[in-house]
């Protein structure tokens, strides 16, 4: 029974990294390919390249996600823990995806576990979430607002007596590399969230100790997982966050992109934190779109995106409690 619920766990864990990567294609190529960067097909095959490397620029991130949220028992009752974290964390983007809003599958796996945690009693590391978690999702879309913003009016200011032909031409050839640094940034981050939480089912099961590195094998299923997952597309994300928000030009979009990705690299390698890879993004085509005028972003639409945000930690640790519940009257 040990044994089938930990491949349960493992598949399900895929199963999310590929929903995470078809729910977040949108993070990495949706202002590339609004503003006719790039091609919908070339930019997708491009953010899943990009995904699969990052996947293996570290291991900070699953360390966090995989020792430091919450404390599991050994055994099946860890297992069902997991799984049920899991099962509330893709329930939630399966929701978000289908009324096409940008929420963070990161957050959603972090509310399954805390859920999930709760209701099983288990020891949730409130410091740890409060350091890792609450701190950096608060930090990174302020980041995001504000440098996009910055950057856009330096650019503006550089670029004033230029012609606006060549200075278009030329941000889409710059926002091919920044679309690049973006995916590799959401592989970097999201992929090794999934990493972590495989890392933790083995750990219940004591195939890994704590101390232990990341197995190869689960670098690389987690990273194919994700990539898969980005090159299927997440077109309803995508229109929302490419358009509905603001309609960008190449400039902005590279402001917006080069900022995001810049957070995703700092959070991950520097403070080791798992931050929201899209909470960054929008924050950022929020921050480049208001140096044309306030008025000029859509807030409506915005003030959905922030309820998604708010809604999703304690959405997805509702179902994770729920699927829990259930988990626990049919498998122990």
């Amino acid at each position: 029974m040990e044994f089938a619920l930990v491949v349960a766990v493992i598949v399900i864990a895929l199963t999310f990294d590929y929903t995470n990567g078809f729910h977040d294609a949108a993070n990495a190529i949706a202002t590339s390919v609004s503003t006719r960067a790039l091609t919908p097909r070339v930019a997708l095959m491009m953010a899943a390249v990009m995904n699969f490397v990052g996947a293996f620029l570290g291991t900070e991130v699953a360390d966090t996600v995989g020792k430091g949220i919450i404390e599991t028992p050994a055994g099946e009752h860890g297992l069902v823990i997991v799984l049920s974290a899991l099962l509330g964390a893709i329930t939630w983007n399966l929701i978000t995806w289908y009324f096409g809003l940008p929420s963070s599958s990161s957050h959603a796996l972090i509310g399954g576990l805390v859920g999930a945690g709760l209701a099983s009693t288990s020891v949730v590391l409130w410091s740890g979430i409060l350091d890792k978690v609450v701190i950096p999702m608060m930090l990174s879309p302020a980041i995001g607002f504000l440098g996009a913003f910055t950057l856009m009016l330096t650019i503006l200011w550089v670029f004033r007596r230029v012609h606006p032909g060549r200075v278009t031409r030329g941000f889409r050839l710059a926002q091919s590399l920044s679309a690049a640094a973006m995916a590799l940034g959401h592989g970097l981050q999201d992929a090794q969230k999934t990493m972590g939480v495989m890392f933790l089912a083995l750990l219940t099961t004591g195939h890994v100790e704590k101390g232990d590195s990341i197995p190869l094998w689960v670098k690389l299923s987690a990273a194919t997982a994700i990539s898969l997952g980005t090159y299927s597309g997440g077109w309803r994300i995508m229109r929302t966050l490419g358009r509905r928000i603001i309609h960008l030009d190449p400039a902005r979009g590279f402001a917006s992109e080069a900022v995001a990705a810049t957070v995703l690299y700092v959070m991950a390698i520097g403070l080791h934190a798992p931050v929201s890879t899209t909470h960054t993004i929008t924050s950022a085509v929020m921050g480049a779109g208001a140096t044309k005028r306030l008025s000029a972003v859509r807030w409506g639409v915005a003030r959905g995106i922030i309820t998604a945000w708010v809604l999703t930690i304690p959405a997805a640790g509702l179902v994770a409690a729920l699927c829990y519940g259930l988990a626990h009257l049919i498998l122990e």
